[in-house]
This record gives structure tokens, sequence and C-alpha cells, in this order.
């Protein structure tokens, strides 16, 4: 995918579902994955051309275990005319020493959330930018039906009433195999998950079983973002 591309999808999911306003000061999460390091680049990029003028911040939380130092995340965000905030926790040891979570993912996510938030209002923004694809979305509709027995998934934009934050996903309109090919185009510094649970997951499962199925029945995954999108979830603009 090539950075017009990127820069095509994200604004018209910006636009459609209203995610960016004149004067938002973004927090953008940056986890040194692919996923949020094409946040990050297509969200730099348009401050120089979208109608709405914004401004944003990046943020690594460390979870505290075998911390790297960053030198190519670092580089990127000057390219990039990014400030770049790294905020170091103990979420590692919490998780996995003091609790010894079987199934960690909640509550490291939790911790992460409310460290990512925490410097957000720090700082002063008023939005967070989480980088979840056209995929995650689908994978976490399957996630709910299979475990939950609820049709349901990310929304577009999520109000936080407790800390007054908005939380957006822009990437929400681009596939997983899309951003894998801009990350190797544009030779983005991804850096390896640190979490020991990674590939360990049930989200792991599903996403497995998505492809499966999407190679035995070709385009089953954009008949299920279509079913998303048109399926009245609370919460979801209605399409029809």
């Amino acid at each position: 995918m090539k950075l017009q591309r990127l820069y095509s999808y994200t604004r018209q999911a910006a636009d459609k579902y209203g995610m960016i306003e004149d004067g938002d000061r973004i927090a953008v999460g940056v986890s040194g994955g692919k996923d949020s390091l094409t946040l990050l680049y297509a969200l730099a990029g348009m401050r120089s051309f979208y109608p709405a003028k914004y401004s944003i911040e990046a943020i690594i939380i460390d979870l505290g275990s075998d911390s790297p130092d960053y030198v190519y995340i670092k580089d990127l965000c000057k390219h990039l005319d990014v400030n770049l905030h790294i905020v170091y926790t103990q979420i590692s040891s919490i998780v996995f020493d003091e609790r010894k979570e079987q199934g960690p993912c909640s509550l490291c996510s939790k911790l992460r959330t409310g460290a990512l938030n925490e410097k957000a209002l720090e700082l002063g923004c008023n939005k967070v930018a989480y980088a979840h694809h056209k995929d995650d979305i689908i994978e976490t509709m399957m996630l709910s039906l299979m475990y939950e027995g609820r049709f349901s998934t990310f929304l577009p934009v999520t109000k936080w009433e407790k800390t007054g934050l908005t939380l957006i996903r822009p990437l929400m309109l681009i596939s997983e195999s899309e951003i894998i090919g801009f990350s190797n185009k544009y030779n983005l510094p991804i850096m390896k998950n640190p979490c020991i649970a990674d590939g360990n997951t049930k989200r792991e499962y599903v996403k497995e079983l998505l492809k499966k199925l999407n190679l035995e029945n070709p385009g089953v995954k954009n008949r299920m973002f279509r079913a998303i999108l048109n399926g009245n979830i609370e919460g979801w603009p209605n399409e029809k």
C-alpha cells in the first residue's frame, strides 16, 4: 500500500465518523508494532492537508520487561516531526509475577489503557488514537459471538465520560495485509512484541480461524465487515 492510499483510507474513516475536529490534540498510542507505526505515519502526514487542524503526541507505554532503547522509533518520530513520550511502568511484573495471570490480556490492557490515558491528559490531549484495523474489528466481533454470545465489536469513536477523552480508530477501514504491505514498503522500524503471551491467545486462535475461512470462502471477511457496518450495533452509525 502506498502512502497516498493510507492517507485516503484514514481520511475516509475520519470524515465518515467525525474522528478529528479543529483544535484536537491527539495522543497516539505507539507499541512499536506495524499497526501503531502505520497510524503514526498516517496522522503525522495528514496534519499538512486535513481541513481540521490538529496536533499529535506519540506515547509509548513501556511494560518494564527488557526495555529497549527505542532508538529507531525516536528516529521515525523525529523524521515525522512528532514529539515522543515514553512512560516506564512495571505492568509486566504486576501481570505475570505478582498476579500470575493465566489469561493476562484483560488486566494488561486495562493497565496500559490507564497509563496511556493518564499521560494523554497530562499532555493536554482530548483524544486518543488506537491502531485497530479492519481485521481487528472482525476478529473482535467473532470473539464476542463465540465467547460472549453477543454481536458486538469495537466502535469507530468512543467517548469516555470518566476521563473526558475520546477514543478514535482511524485505521478501521484498512486491512492487516495492506498495513503489512505499507510497513514493508516504507521500512517501518517494527519491534518484536515483548509480551510472553504473544501468539498464544484466543484472539490469535480466531485470527487463524478467519484466515482459514477466508481461504475456503474468498471474501468472507469483507462480508463480515459489511455485516458489522449494517448490523445496528449500539454506538455505530446506521449505514442503511
